[in-house]
């Protein structure tokens, strides 16, 4: 190829599976083929940690890691294929563990480059396992000067300084970069100020995919010399994305106009990030579906709208637990959703349950009088059966709880936190709200036409775990855009309760919703995982001591 004739990037936005190595090379190795087949391949970029999928955790740690690599690597080398093919892998070498990528050609390994910018913060905890490199990659291939990155490398300054004076052709960056909301206009911003930096077009590729709590939504593009997007694969859907760069009048390389795919709405981009983890934490684990309990109220109407998107309704199972306090509008919505969508439906009520309960620890409480202990225990039967029902026919239990509920404490550890993943976990009520009004404007069709995937009634009705008399959630939480907006400040922007007062709110209100979020670390440490989706979520990315005696006013 001559450095005049024009040349095709294909980014690989591929869903691959932690840990799977030898599935991830085999996949690797086809879609390689594919992309020479399909697109005429010169290049094929595959994301961040290929062949062992991000993050692999403790996974790094084992000492058959290398060997397997090795492994992999002479299966991609004995393949032999006719382009040249970027992938990342983790590199052992003299004793050190690398968070590496490698350059292949004709079956030839041309070079490896070493991630120089290891990510500690948020999610990321990259130095626990690699060392950081500390040289560029620049390479001639096929008349093309060509540079490399690793993830992190472009979101710091100093990798890509090392570029500015080395007129390249191309930087080709591959990722592993975890969806949170507003991350797509982030990355495009910065890859912006880096073609412009360097004088060169970029080829992002990134992973897409559910990880436990993580999901990579992809949007890999490729954009010229200025920073404009040309390329833009959709988010969200792995797929082999061709990028063709042509010399232009000025005498450099840039991408052709392609495809460029519109990005979603912000809630958009979130309920497919919801549906996607749901799907991928179902099926890589193996579940032949999900159940939970359909209460009638608004959180686990959404969660049962997003399983169905994720999963189909055939994988589906919605169980209702009425009690005594359970009232004839919860009732009605449960069994008309469940009908609507298609779902399995049962309903089993807990009132028996309950009193064999109470009747076995009549002599314990004795005396005392009936409090919060006797709501906690209806939520608790609820779990038992939800949970035998998920042993018995190997269905996971999606848990309904919102970010809201979980900060407060306003949730039964082993009654409705009982299960193996909660969809809501980083979803605020409020936003709880938001999505379910979109759902219902995406609308859906069935046997009796066009249908809203929520009752109407589900969402007006004033929220209420129905576990007293009359309850309404107002009873002991704040408003939930009062309460929303100070878990906000306090969670993902860490300020201080002065801080939060200091932006109107009471102060008396802010230091209780403070402490029942300090109080309550211990009961979410025990919680199932769920999808992130902001920058600070419950879990991998905020780690406090359950024991502690930080004061509340700092």
């Amino acid at each position: 190829m001559s450095t005049t004739r024009p040349f095709t990037v294909v980014m690989a936005q591929l869903n691959f599976v932690v840990g799977a190595i030898d599935d991830n090379t085999t996949l690797l190795i086809d879609s390689a083929r594919r992309a020479i087949a399909e697109s005429n391949a010169q290049f094929v970029i595959f994301p961040e940690l290929t062949l062992t999928s991000y993050p692999p955790e403790d996974l790094l740690l084992r000492p058959s890691l290398a060997p397997r690599m090795k492994v992999a690597m002479d299966r991609i080398l004995a393949a032999k294929l006719p382009t040249t093919l970027v992938f990342g892998y983790p590199e052992s070498y003299e004793g050190k563990l690398y968070n590496s990528l490698a350059i292949v050609d004709q079956g030839k390994l041309l070079a490896t480059y070493r991630k120089q910018c290891l990510p500690n913060y948020q999610v990321f905890d990259e130095r626990r396992y690699f060392q950081a490199g500390n040289q560029p990659c620049v390479l001639e291939i096929h008349g093309l000067r060509l540079g490399f990155t690793i993830c992190e490398d472009l979101w710091e300054e100093m990798p890509t300084q090392q570029f500015e004076h080395q007129s390249l052709d191309l930087l080709l960056n591959i990722n592993a970069s975890p969806f949170h909301r507003g991350k797509a206009c982030e990355r495009r911003q910065l890859l912006k100020r880096r073609a412009q930096a360097i004088g060169a077009p970029i080829a992002y590729v990134n992973l897409v995919g559910g990880q436990d709590e993580l999901v990579f939504d992809g949007g890999s593009l490729a954009v010229d010399s200025v920073g404009n997007a040309v390329v833009q694969a959709p988010q969200f859907e792995a797929g082999l994305y061709p990028a063709v760069f042509k010399l232009s009048s000025s005498g450099r390389y840039e991408p052709a106009c392609g495809s460029c795919a519109t990005q979603p709405s912000d809630l958009a981009q979130v309920y497919k990030a919801l549906t996607i983890g749901v799907r991928d934490y179902v099926t890589k684990n193996g579940f032949k579906g999900v159940v939970l309990g359909l209460s009638g109220g608004i959180d686990s109407a959404l969660t049962l709208a997003i399983a169905v998107d994720a999963l189909g309704a055939h994988a589906v199972h919605a169980v209702m637990m009425p009690f005594e306090y359970t009232s004839q509008l919860s009732r009605d919505a449960a069994a008309e959703q469940a009908a609507t969508l298609g779902v399995a439906y049962r309903s089993i009520s807990i009132k028996s349950i309950y009193d064999q309960f109470v009747g076995a620890l009549a002599s314990e409480f004795e005396g005392l009088a009936e409090d919060v202990t006797e709501q906690n225990l209806q939520a608790r039967c609820r779990g038992v059966l939800l949970m035998a029902i998920s042993n018995k026919k190997g269905y996971l239990v999606l848990t309904t709880g919102n970010k809201s509920e979980i900060a407060v404490g306003y949730s039964t550890l082993y009654g409705d936190m009982a299960g193996g993943f909660d969809v809501l976990k980083d979803v605020s009520k409020t936003l709880v709200y938001e999505l379910s009004k979109y759902r219902n404007e995406l609308g859906g069709t069935g046997d009796s036409g066009t249908f809203e995937a929520i009752p109407q009634r589900v969402i007006d009705r004033p929220p209420s775990a129905e576990l007293a008399p009359g309850q309404v959630d107002q009873d002991n939480l704040p408003p939930y855009d009062i309460l929303d907006r100070i878990l906000e400040l306090y969670i993902e922007e860490d300020a201080s309760a002065s801080a939060i007062v200091a932006e109107g709110f009471d102060e008396q209100l802010v230091r209780r919703v403070l402490r029942l979020v300090d109080v309550n670390e211990y009961k979410r440490r025990q919680s199932p995982t769920g999808v992130r989706l902001t920058r600070r979520g419950f879990g991998r990315d905020r780690r406090y001591p359950i024991t502690n005696g930080w004061p509340i006013g700092g």
